[in-house]
Protein backbone atom coordinates (compact mmCIF):
# COMPACT_ATOMS: atom_id res chain seq x y z
CA UNK A 1 0.00 0.00 0.00
CA UNK A 2 1.50 3.59 -0.89
CA UNK A 3 0.92 6.52 1.70
CA UNK A 4 1.87 9.79 0.00
CA UNK A 5 3.36 10.18 3.65
CA UNK A 6 4.25 8.27 6.53
CA UNK A 7 0.99 7.57 8.57
CA UNK A 8 2.81 8.75 11.62
CA UNK A 9 4.06 12.29 10.68
CA UNK A 10 4.26 14.14 13.68
CA UNK A 11 2.20 16.76 14.55
CA UNK A 12 3.33 20.71 14.15
CA UNK A 13 1.08 21.66 17.39
CA UNK A 14 -0.07 19.80 20.53
CA UNK A 15 -2.73 20.69 22.55
CA UNK A 16 -2.26 23.67 24.98
CA UNK A 17 0.40 25.09 22.47
CA UNK A 18 -0.35 28.84 22.18
CA UNK A 19 -0.40 30.04 18.79
CA UNK A 20 -1.53 33.11 16.94
CA UNK A 21 -4.00 32.90 14.46
CA UNK A 22 -5.02 35.51 11.32
CA UNK A 23 -9.27 36.01 11.38
CA UNK A 24 -11.44 38.08 11.63
CA UNK A 25 -12.07 39.28 15.88
CA UNK A 26 -12.97 42.03 18.58
CA UNK A 27 -10.06 44.45 19.13
CA UNK A 28 -9.97 45.90 22.81
CA UNK A 29 -12.29 48.76 21.65
CA UNK A 30 -15.10 45.99 20.52
CA UNK A 31 -14.53 46.88 16.88
CA UNK A 32 -14.28 43.89 14.50
CA UNK A 33 -10.68 43.83 12.61
CA UNK A 34 -8.63 41.43 10.71
CA UNK A 35 -5.55 40.27 12.08
CA UNK A 36 -3.29 38.34 14.34
CA UNK A 37 -4.82 36.78 17.49
CA UNK A 38 -3.49 34.36 20.34
CA UNK A 39 -4.81 31.51 21.31
CA UNK A 40 -4.75 28.04 22.62
CA UNK A 41 -5.01 24.47 20.84
CA UNK A 42 -7.85 22.72 22.07
CA UNK A 43 -7.75 19.68 20.02
CA UNK A 44 -4.99 18.28 16.87
CA UNK A 45 -5.96 14.96 14.91
CA UNK A 46 -4.08 13.96 11.37
CA UNK A 47 -5.56 16.59 9.26
CA UNK A 48 -7.21 19.55 11.76
CA UNK A 49 -6.06 22.07 14.44
CA UNK A 50 -8.99 23.09 16.67
CA UNK A 51 -7.87 26.63 18.19
CA UNK A 52 -9.79 28.20 21.19
CA UNK A 53 -9.52 32.20 22.06
CA UNK A 54 -10.86 34.34 24.46
CA UNK A 55 -12.39 36.80 22.56
CA UNK A 56 -15.14 36.80 19.71
CA UNK A 57 -13.99 35.37 16.46
CA UNK A 58 -15.95 35.38 13.20
CA UNK A 59 -15.56 33.63 10.05
CA UNK A 60 -15.30 34.92 6.79
CA UNK A 61 -19.49 35.06 5.52
CA UNK A 62 -19.26 37.34 8.74
CA UNK A 63 -20.86 35.03 11.52
CA UNK A 64 -19.46 35.15 15.24
CA UNK A 65 -18.42 31.17 16.48
CA UNK A 66 -20.10 31.05 19.41
CA UNK A 67 -17.79 28.33 20.97
CA UNK A 68 -14.77 30.49 20.09
CA UNK A 69 -13.37 27.41 18.37
CA UNK A 70 -11.64 27.58 14.79
CA UNK A 71 -10.70 24.84 13.08
CA UNK A 72 -7.29 24.88 10.52
CA UNK A 73 -5.70 22.41 8.83
CA UNK A 74 -2.34 21.48 9.77
CA UNK A 75 -0.30 23.20 7.06
CA UNK A 76 -2.18 26.20 6.73
CA UNK A 77 -0.44 29.55 6.47
CA UNK A 78 -3.12 31.13 8.76
CA UNK A 79 -2.08 29.67 11.88
CA UNK A 80 1.60 30.56 13.54
CA UNK A 81 3.44 29.20 16.69
CA UNK A 82 4.33 32.05 18.96
CA UNK A 83 7.93 33.05 19.64
CA UNK A 84 8.53 32.75 23.43
CA UNK A 85 10.97 35.83 24.52
CA UNK A 86 14.39 34.24 25.70
CA UNK A 87 14.15 34.85 29.89
CA UNK A 88 18.01 37.06 30.73
CA UNK A 89 19.76 35.42 33.34
CA UNK A 90 20.23 38.07 36.27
Amino acid sequence: MAFMRSPEQPHEYDVADRVEVFCDHDDKEKERVRGWVKGVVAQVDGKLVAVQFRMNIYLTEGWMVPDRILWFPNNSKDIRPIKRAAKKKV
